[in-house]
């Protein structure tokens, strides 16, 4: 059972997410908070696997309670962002702190509960281009080449960033480069180890801040 918290200052959304959500074999919504404050005590009582975290709300926002609750559990719960922007600061600067994707507040039934159970099994939502667009529009922002320039990644693991900055699943990256899956998920791995980045998302934003990914290059 995938358990789930809400944390929403708006009711409506809550319930509507609610509906949804308990609606799914697999899915249990086990609480719902209105500010990223109730959220942090929520999420040590109830451990959820998922929190959808509204990302604007009164008090403690999304951001500051991503920060918080990455940092005060040692194994956090997966945190997607829920925002009627997509081109926002807010959702941009909780994918660097560690938040596995974001959901669009108008998306549809079926493409929330795909994104819970996607990153309840560790994946990430890679990529929304609309992710890439708003690493892309921050490209080059770290005048010392930031965490890639430091990390020594293998040629290998360059070119295994570069196409996951492309959104290219594992399976895709190998037919690319003629690896096998596995192959893949081991130069994954290594690479986010290097970079210190909690998943794909993190790793894709610094190939971008660092330059090492440009918009021109990224095939779109």
């Amino acid at each position: 059972m995938i358990k789930v918290l809400l944390v929403d200052d708006e009711e409506l959304i809550r319930a509507g997410l609610r509906a949804v959500l308990d609606a799914q074999d697999g899915i249990a919504v086990v609480g719902e908070a209105e500010d990223g404050a109730h959220a942090l005590g929520l999420v040590r009582s109830l451990r959820p696997d998922v929190v959808l975290m509204d990302v604007r709300m009164p008090g403690v926002d999304g951001l500051a309670a991503t920060r918080a609750i990455l940092r005060g559990a040692d194994e956090p719960p997966k945190i997607l962002v829920v925002t009627t922007f997509e081109a926002d600061d807010y959702v941009y600067e909780a994918l660097r702190a560690g938040a596995d994707g974001f959901l669009l507040k108008r998306s549809r039934p079926a493409e929330i509960v795909q994104a819970v159970r996607l990153v309840a099994a560790g994946g990430s939502l890679l990529f929304p281009a609309a992710i890439r667009r708003l690493a892309a529009a921050r490209a080059g922002r770290a005048a010392d080449g930031g965490a890639v320039a430091r990390a020594g990644l293998t040629d290998r693991e360059g070119q295994v960033l570069r196409l996951m900055a492309r959104g290219l699943s594992n399976a895709e990256i190998g037919d690319r480069l003629h690896l096998g899956v596995q192959t893949v998920k081991t130069h994954v791995s290594s690479l986010l180890g290097k970079l210190g980045a909690r998943d794909r998302t993190q790793a894709v934003i610094a190939a971008y801040e660092s330059g090492f990914v440009t918009p021109s290059a990224d095939g779109d």
